[in-house]
């Protein structure tokens, strides 16, 4: 996931973006309103050219133009960038205000950062609807995903998948070569209810290597011990 975070405070961006890239999103930060808003377009134009869709993150008060300016400025140029307000003005007026000007969510401060990151994936997975069409199709290598019929295959076939499976392959494919660890699968794929200690993860990788990687062709599911899986083609 792309994040833009525009944010005046430095304490509050150097903890929200050490904790994203963590999570092993990729993170802008702009101190000011105007760089914001052109980091903003930028990414814009980039979802535009197929690009993969950014989540942006606007505090309310910021030097040179405001959250709320920047949040009508977007969607006045018909920019569908899914935008997260954040701000320690939480009253009630304040929240209408950024809602009606085109804020998809708001969040007050102080927040806990699992629920920041739980309403940005939110955001993320409906600002799927505004990537171009093409992006519905998922291709590594000879593994193809057609994610609007939820139908994989591989060099030509059919794979035989459940719909769990399908939900593990699609999260695996929508970024090559990312690693993903057990506990950021278990959460996209099963949900925040799931106990974290379970293997179900393993288990269902283990499943779905044994439909993809057969009849003696290259390994594209592969593991890195303690940290997770990832899927991808490697070269030779």
């Amino acid at each position: 996931m792309n994040i833009l975070i525009v944010e005046d405070d430095d304490r509050i961006a150097d903890f929200l973006c050490r904790g994203l890239r963590a999570e092993g999103h990729r993170v802008q930060r702009a101190a000011d309103g105007p760089s914001g808003l052109a980091l903003a377009q930028d990414a814009a134009r980039d979802a535009q050219a197929g690009g993969d869709t950014t989540v942006l993150v606007l505090d309310l008060m910021l030097p040179g133009l405001s959250g709320l300016e920047i949040c009508q400025t977007l969607r006045t140029a018909q920019v569908a960038l899914p935008i997260l307000m954040l701000t320690a003005q939480g009253s009630l007026e304040d929240r209408v205000a950024g809602l009606r000007l085109g804020a998809d969510d708001y969040l007050c401060k102080p927040f806990e950062f699992d629920e920041l990151l739980a309403r940005l994936e939110a955001l993320a997975r409906r600002g799927r609807e505004f990537r171009p069409r093409a992006s519905q199709r998922l291709v590594v290598a000879d593994l193809e995903l057609d994610r609007e019929r939820m139908q994989a295959s591989r060099g030509g076939r059919p794979l035989q998948l459940t719909a769990r499976e399908l939900a593990l392959l699609e999260l695996l494919m929508s970024a090559p070569g990312r690693m993903f660890s057990r506990e950021r699968i278990l959460a996209n794929v099963w949900g925040t209810n799931e106990d974290p200690l379970t293997n179900i993860v393993d288990v269902y990788i283990r499943r779905l290597r044994a439909r993809i990687d057969i009849d003696g062709l290259p390994p594209l599911i592969h593991t890195a011990r303690g940290l997770g899986y990832r899927l991808e083609a490697l070269e030779g």
